[in-house]
């Protein structure tokens, strides 16, 4: 497999999608518990996957290995996700925004240690941070610094609950950095970001809807999220900042997975399962793979490549230095920040 050269909450009733099994034969098991049976597959996935996992399903369904699985399926915010598998929901497959919230549950037992030790390292799906604006731009956001101009008003989901959060922050203070600012200096922008936020919804995908409705003027946003939305008719357009960051969406089965949710894992990976993510938005994991991208800026470049594309190992020292640095629960600088601002 040919691969780019870098590696890519609240749990809210009514933000929890609970889709039912899908496409199941005559005669065979449907799945028990939450997809534990070997002809079913339960997942727990980040909320921006629930359209994307659609044709994923519908095109494994149509392997043999795929034949006749059942499907149940849970996509809410990251953070709640895995709170809720290591709660004692029994999946197969986790899919989550990112890594720490697989780490959780390798800590509770759900997961185990070396989920992160083939070629993509734990990775199954990966984005970058864009600025989504409304249509024809009329604030003119072209980076990060029109985000704190005086009455620029941004939506974007609460780290709390939310990995997309975490993303978008991070791309936000990694941007001041690329430009030659200091430590000191990032966190005053990321200070003056939470000031010019209006809304912190508890997913990535309730923000979409947020904004979407009317709220703030820009929304920082994942890249397949923005695109799937514009293929679901979203009437808004959106911005690749010249310094943004990879988004590394984990994925991990789970210590009891069935034998078929370790085949739909395979099938995730393979080129027609990241084909079919590419079409949904995501930025494929094998190089070679170039398909039209409807809903995209340019759908024949989807993906166009940013002038500084920051990563978490490179420029943050990896997910175990990065989350408590910024997110602990009492000490992290956006904790500390939001909590000033009134707005934790």
């Amino acid at each position: 497999m040919e691969k780019l050269n870098s590696r890519w909450v609240r749990r809210a009733g009514t933000a929890v999608a609970i889709v039912g099994a899908v496409a199941v034969a005559a005669g065979c098991a449907t799945a028990s518990g939450a997809g534990t049976g070997a002809r079913s597959v339960g997942i727990a996935g980040f909320s921006v996957l629930q359209t994307a996992n659609k044709q994923v399903i519908a095109d494994f369904q149509k392997t043999a290995a795929g034949k006749g699985v059942a499907f149940r399926q849970s996509y809410g915010a990251s953070g709640d996700e895995s709170r809720a598998v290591l709660a004692g929901q029994k999946v197969d497959e986790v899919h989550l925004s990112l890594e720490p919230d697989v780490a959780k549950l390798v800590d509770g037992g759900v997961v185990a240690k070396d989920w992160a030790d083939g070629p993509e390292h734990g990775v199954i799906t990966q984005s970058v941070v864009v600025m989504v604006v409304r249509k024809g731009n009329p604030d003119h956001i072209t980076g990060w610094n029109d985000l704190v101009r005086p009455g620029v008003r941004v939506v974007t989901p609460n780290p709390g609950s939310s990995g997309s959060a975490k993303w978008n922050i991070l791309a936000a203070y990694g941007s001041q950095i690329a430009q030659g600012r200091s430590p000191a200096q990032a966190t005053t922008y990321l200070k003056q970001l939470i000031a010019h936020t209006v809304a912190l919804p508890g997913s990535g995908h309730d923000a979409t809807t947020a904004f979407q409705g009317g709220t703030g003027d820009v929304l920082l946003s994942y890249e397949d999220e923005a695109i799937e939305a514009r293929q679901a008719g979203a009437d808004f357009d959106y911005v690749v900042p010249a310094q943004t960051l990879l988004i590394q969406n984990a994925g991990a089965l789970t210590e009891n997975a069935s034998p078929a949710a370790k085949s739909f894992l395979a099938f995730q990976l393979s080129k027609q399962g990241q084909t079919d993510y590419a079409k949904q938005g995501f930025r494929p994991l094998i190089s070679s793979i170039r398909v039209p991208v409807e809903g995209a800026n340019d759908p024949s470049n989807p993906f166009p490549q940013p002038q500084t594309l920051l990563t978490i190992d490179k420029d943050f020292g990896g997910w175990k230095v990065a989350d408590p640095r910024f997110f602990d629960p009492t000490h992290g600088i956006v904790t500390k920040l939001l909590a000033a601002a009134g707005k934790s």
